[in-house]
């Protein structure tokens, strides 16, 4: 019977994509785990691997088709021993009932492709996300899987996070399923929370004015319509959701920067060779990162995210780091930042910052996250409120370090000083709590040395 291979998800939240490019054509065998095209979504383009067997029959979208939509029939698949023209001629009319309806799109929970690690919270009847997005695993990690793999699990009965993945970065595919099944080790699937406990919908936003409402204070021929690409689209709802449903607070401090400008100068011209170059090379923005993460840990009260039913507590610091691209922005995520090192976090971010430029983050490396850092003080901005990116509670905003007149004992000086903006999600963290998490995060910056024991 023909295999149909239609448009994943890649993230929860994906409605749609560009098919940029195939990777193979009409006659090529695949294999579970073959990369067998690549998809444009709004913040990265994605591999995709095949979860079957077999050999290309017909491509049915062509390459460079763009905005193409989730679970739409994008190939056929003829499976080992089934004459390839016939599975052509034959499939997509044929697609299974069960599978097309675990993998279509339902109603979307506000920012669920950032949902925060507790069982209640993502526990959410099966009609509040999308099918095809990562398994969450009970212990608050993603297990990544194949929808095939998946439907199987849900088919079985039981927990696929339980289930040991053979495929690349240990993802879950069909033999997983299949021999967990066999050898009985895999665990229950957990039976949904009750309804009171999921996140309320989301408010509807307000729609922005219309072409005709704006253009009309515009002589004709003044401008040119440029169409939203969704990269921007995302944005622009995001943005808007949160200043519609967070109520933000902010709390400002200036940070004197001497000792960690002495210090950063300190640690890398001791940095070993490698390969003729430096091993590292840190920048004022990794000790930031680093600052923020273990400021987070001595103040967990305001390592949290807000959900209608609970306080989320995160055990460690994913630092999010606002990355510019062309046509909008984008947050990859250091993971446990506190218990990294300043040059493993320097290290982290070139490569995380270069892909990010590139379009070829994974979701999991820009999804979730506890906090983030915005930095335009390498702009010249010398300081700004940041907006706050769900679900974290908190965002710092890093303005310009300069040269100031301070105090001290009496006598005016010259100082390196640099001004820091918090914002808050009023609903989880207390101004005198995000006040304590800005007083933290400042003694590290003017006492650098302590990030490094």
């Amino acid at each position: 019977m023909p295999i149909n291979i239609t448009m994943p998800a890649l993230s929860p939240t994906m409605e749609e994509g560009n098919l940029s490019k195939w990777l193979v054509k009409e006659g090529d065998k695949v294999a579970p785990g073959d990369v067998i095209a690549e998809i444009e979504t709004d913040k990265a383009t994605m591999e995709v691997e095949a979860v079957d067997e077999g050999t290309v029959a017909k491509i049915v979208v062509p390459a460079g088709t763009e905005a193409v939509k989730v679970n739409a029939l994008i190939a056929i698949l003829a499976a080992d021993g089934e004459d390839v023209s016939a599975a052509a001629s034959g499939g997509g009319a044929s697609a299974p009932k069960a599978e097309a309806k675990a993998e279509a799109p339902k109603t979307e929970v506000p920012k669920a492709e950032a949902a925060a690690p507790v069982a209640k919270s993502e526990a959410a009847p099966a009609a509040a996300a999308p099918a095809a997005a990562p398994a969450a695993a009970s212990g608050g990690k993603r297990t990544f899987s194949s929808p095939l793999a998946r439907r199987l699990a849900k088919d079985a009965g039981i927990d696929i996070s339980a289930v040991a993945g053979s495929g690349p970065h240990g993802r879950v595919v069909k033999k997983d399923v299949e021999t967990a099944v066999a050898g009985g080790g895999a665990k229950p699937a957990a039976a949904p929370a009750a309804a009171a406990s999921a996140p309320s919908a989301a408010p509807a936003l307000a729609k922005g004015p219309s072409d005709e409402a704006v253009l009309k204070n515009f002589a004709e021929g003044s401008y040119e319509l440029v169409p939203h690409d969704g990269m921007r689209k995302t944005i622009a709802k995001r943005l808007q959701e949160s200043k519609q449903t967070i109520p933000h607070f902010y709390v400002s401090v200036d940070c004197e920067l001497d000792a960690l400008l002495a210090l950063r100068a300190q640690l890398n011209a001791a940095a070993p060779e490698k390969d003729g170059k430096p091993a590292y090379k840190l920048s004022v923005n990794d000790m930031v990162i680093k600052a923020l993460a273990l400021a987070l840990r001595d103040v967990p009260d305001a390592n949290v995210s807000w959900t209608e039913a609970n306080m989320v507590k995160h055990k460690h610091s994913d630092v999010g780091v606002a990355v510019s691209i062309p046509g909008g922005l984008i947050t990859p995520i250091v993971r446990s930042a506190e218990l990294k090192s300043l040059s493993a976090i320097s290290n982290e971010m070139k490569d995380l910052g270069a892909r990010a430029k590139g379009r070829k983050l994974k979701p999991e490396e820009y999804q979730g996250g506890t906090t983030a850092v915005s930095n335009m003080g390498m702009m010249g901005v010398k300081n700004f409120a940041a907006v706050v990116n769900p679900p974290h509670a908190t965002i710092l905003a890093i303005g310009a370090g300069e040269e100031r007149v301070v105090v001290k004992k009496g006598q005016m000086v010259v100082a390196n000083v640099m001004t820091v903006t918090l914002s808050t999600d009023h609903r989880a963290v207390d101004g005198a709590l995000g006040a304590e998490l800005l007083g933290a995060f400042k003694r590290y910056i003017e006492n650098p040395m302590g990030m490094l024991v």
